[in-house]
């Protein structure tokens, strides 16, 4: 069998397309790169806005006129969220919500050893295929699931409570991923979080996988403590110090001491970059999207903390909800003000959009489609005027670059402060890290 993959949204999307990528090939599957070539396609789906649906939805569509033999598997998030729209859909051969490897295969219509006498367990993390091309970055999911309710998100219905894994198994998965990869990304929905499920740990006598391979724990396992997001690092960083780590998405003030000393004094083991989500300048409109976990305040003094320590070089990225339901002129031109106050190296910037599954569909006040149009519009050049601003003050400076990426005759390079460097490819000394000058 031969099978294409595609993925939709987070890195933590990424990491579980390349969990069940390694199950087909494990399994005698051939993954090929062209869905012209495939018999089935599978499609890992996102429900963070209408928009990714709705582009799903297209893509899904494209492929089944590609011909009639072509089927598709959708997984993930929006098929966890089906309403039927998706399975309906042409050439829909199964709807499978969450990541299980196993499921996937078998909605696949691929022979698998599960349950079968003399099986060989399916892998239960993503070692990679044998590295191909260019791409030299790898994604470790720390942890899946979230505990927190934010009006305007469905993830948490998709994906679930808060399950973090044991940090052996990452250690290992970490060395796994280092035959082949310079950059590892330490990724999951609310990685900040991680390990306060976890106030007994069960080890690895206990282990209990879920559908995302994630380690379950013992209730009645002997209390050992709550590892946290630092105790990780530093864990990570002393097995595998041969490797740069780099933070995805992570709250602003969930990066505690422990963090903050690694971004700042282990420059070559942990990127210095964050993407920590602000969704709102205003505290009202943060209160009603239910971010109760931090102010305005709180997030500002975290950043400037951190960028006054961290000097010139310091990737800044934030994700924005433009026009959510009740927002004034005020509350946007307060976020604007904070925007332009603390050193962001660019942004995210989604206009709201109402998700069936989520509260904020039901608040009062929404927003003319113009005004939420308009206000993402200007948050954007903010974004942009950033961006330029922060590269032009890095010209012509070194920077520690990890390919990730390439397009005709070049190679592209990311910096530890997230910015890209595309370098001609006879100019490319062939490593997968490498010093680098920014132009």
């Amino acid at each position: 069998m031969n099978v294409y993959f595609h993925t939709f949204g987070c890195k933590a999307n990424q990491y579980d397309t390349d969990l069940v990528r390694q199950a087909f090939a494990d399994e005698g599957a051939v993954v090929v790169e062209d869905p012209a070539a495939a018999d089935v396609a599978v499609v890992n789906s996102c429900t963070v806005t209408a928009e990714s649906e709705a582009k799903l939805r297209s893509f899904v569509r494209r492929l089944a006129r590609r011909g009639p033999r072509l089927e598709t598997v959708v997984m993930g998030c929006a098929a966890a969220l089906d309403d039927g729209r998706i399975a309906g859909l042409r050439s829909v051969r199964a709807v499978v919500g969450g990541a299980d490897p196993g499921a996937v295969l078998r909605a696949a219509g691929m022979p698998t050893g599960v349950g079968a006498q003399h099986a060989a367990p399916l892998q239960k993390h993503a070692a990679p295929l044998p590295w191909r091309g260019f791409r030299s970055r790898g994604w470790l999911k720390i942890q899946d699931g979230c505990d927190e309710h934010c009006t305007f998100c469905a993830t948490t219905l998709a994906r679930g409570a808060n399950r973090s894994r044991w940090i052996p198994e990452l250690i290992e998965e970490a060395k796994a991923l280092a035959a082949h990869h310079a950059e590892i990304v330490l990724t999951g929905v609310h990685i900040g979080t991680y390990g306060q499920d976890r106030a007994a740990d069960p080890g690895p006598s206990a282990r209990g996988s879920t559908q995302t391979g994630v380690v379950g724990r013992d209730p009645g396992a002997p209390p050992r403590g709550q590892p946290t997001l630092g105790e990780l690092l530093e864990a990570l960083i002393a097995a595998v110090p041969q490797v740069r780590f780099r933070l995805s998405s992570v709250e602003a003030t969930e990066v505690d001491d422990r963090v903050a000393r690694l971004l700042i004094e282990a420059p070559r083991h942990l990127a210095a970059h964050l993407h920590a989500p602000l969704q709102s300048g205003s505290n009202r409109v943060l209160k009603r999207m239910g971010r109760h976990w931090y102010t305005a305040e709180s997030y500002r003094a975290r950043i400037e903390w951190l960028a006054e320590r961290l000097g010139g070089v310091f990737g800044l990225g934030a994700d924005i909800i433009a026009g959510f339901p009740g927002e004034t002129d005020a509350d946007h031109r307060t976020t604007v003000a904070l925007v332009e106050a603390l050193p962001f190296t660019y942004l995210h910037v989604f206009p709201f959009s109402v998700r069936p599954d989520a509260p904020a569909a039901k608040l009062r006040e929404q927003l003319p489609a113009a005004v939420v149009r308009d206000r993402a519009r200007e948050l954007r050049e903010l974004g942009d005027a950033k961006q330029r601003a922060y590269r032009a003050s890095r010209l012509g400076q070194s920077a520690d670059g990890v390919v990730s990426g390439h397009g005709v005759g070049k190679v592209e390079l990311l910096t530890q402060d997230y910015l890209s460097v595309y370098l001609p490819i006879p100019q490319w000394n062939g490593c997968p890290r490498c010093e680098v000058t920014v132009r």
